[in-house]
């Protein structure tokens, strides 16, 4: 009988950052992106259910094989967490298993842009943290919360599905709200969050009408909201909170976005070329008046050139970071080629900046340092 916990804490002992469960297979891990298998017999279909019912229980387990999907979290004994998926395939039970660290690492070990860290700062408004599945979204928006809770004295409440990194009041009090246990679901919490006095909300996802337009309303009653949304870059983001809602709503809702909205953050990880672990590179939108009117006005089709342009007040596109990224050594030049939007204007890039840089260099050990006028003369 293949224990769970072994197979996690052997997980953990490997750098993975997801671990998988088949019936017929086993185990597999993903290490840096790619999937490994691990040294442990095939999983049977009866150990796979003992697996589920010794996290859930006999209660919980009678509710997954109703509705065939359930998602929780569990802990091994030394701390480590994981956010957890139970489903079915071809009828037989499946898991899949997110590590989620038991240190919250900091902004800057993220390696995300610096006007992160101002984001933090904010007295209202909605931040949107954004990206695929398995894109660091939850990681970040923990950072964000943690860097709150060491500078400011504020009410927090976070609503999760499930709860990952364990928030410790220091500075601010904390509470954390899982849903299926604390709350029914994300729309009624917010229903009722707003009657608990927050300072600050975190919304683990904006994932229907009813969660997006109370988190919506939060943000606009003058709290400082967080959350996420499963979409590539800024103006997608916008986009489809606006589609989220029926036609005859969206000009009222454009509106609202409009005053609320204080930044969206797009993200995706690379696999790093410089030692093991992954990097974010990022997009970032920040609320000015230029962008505000675009919403207004349904002009979405103007915020890339906004973003282009304003490069100076912390704003950059997908493709700006990765380069930047390429060029700080982080990441290697076929990976950002071939992930950029437009991979003919990256290599021409890549290629053009790393000739020039190589001019410079030349240049700067064939001609030896200028001597001050003060010195040629004095030589006379």
């Amino acid at each position: 009988m293949t224990d769970v916990k072994i197979v996690l804490a052997k997980a953990i002992e490997n750098g993975a950052s997801d671990v998988h469960i088949n019936v017929g297979m086993p185990p597999i891990i993903r290490r840096n992106t790619e999937l490994l298998n691990m040294e442990f017999p095939a999983v049977s279909d009866e150990q796979a259910k003992e697996m589920v019912v010794d996290m859930v229980g006999a209660d919980r387990f009678k509710e997954f094989k109703e509705k065939r999907d359930l998602d929780f979290s569990t802990a091994l004994d030394d701390g480590h967490r994981f956010r957890v998926n139970a489903h079915y395939q071809r009828d037989t039970i499946a898991l899949s298993f997110r590590v989620i660290p038991n240190r919250i690492p900091s902004i800057d070990q993220l390696h995300l842009p610096e006007m992160v860290n101002a984001l933090t700062d904010l007295p209202r408004g909605l931040v949107l943290v954004t990206g695929h599945t398995g894109s660091g979204k939850s990681t970040t928006l923990a950072a964000m919360i943690e860097l709150i809770n060491t500078k400011y004295k504020k009410r927090i409440v976070t609503l999760e599905d499930p709860v990952e990194y364990v928030l410790n009041n220091k500075m601010s009090m904390i509470e954390q709200r899982e849903i299926g246990f604390d709350c029914l679901e994300f729309a009624s919490g917010l229903r009722h969050v707003l009657r608990q006095d927050p300072d600050i909300i975190m919304v683990g996802e904006m994932r229907d009408l009813e969660t997006t337009s109370a988190t919506i309303t939060a943000a606009e009653t003058g709290h400082l909201v967080f959350s996420t949304l499963h979409t590539i870059n800024a103006p997608q983001t916008i986009e489809r909170i606006i589609d989220i809602y029926p036609a005859n709503q969206q000009n009222q809702i454009r509106t609202m976005l409009a005053n609320t909205i204080q930044a969206v953050i797009s993200q995706t990880l690379f696999r790093r070329i410089d030692e093991q672990g992954m990097v974010p590179c990022t997009e970032v939108l920040l609320s000015t008046s230029a962008v505000k009117n675009c919403i207004r006005e349904n002009r979405i089709y103007e915020i890339p050139n906004i973003i282009e342009t304003s490069r100076r007040i912390g704003m950059h596109n997908m493709d700006n970071s990765i380069a930047e990224r390429y060029f700080e050594g982080f990441i290697g030049r076929e990976d950002a080629i071939m992930r950029s939007s437009n991979p003919d204007k990256m290599s021409k890039l890549l290629t053009h900046k790393r000739r020039s840089d190589e001019i410079v260099q030349r240049r700067e050990v064939a001609q030896p340092p200028e001597r001050s006028r003060a010195g040629v003369i004095s030589g006379r």
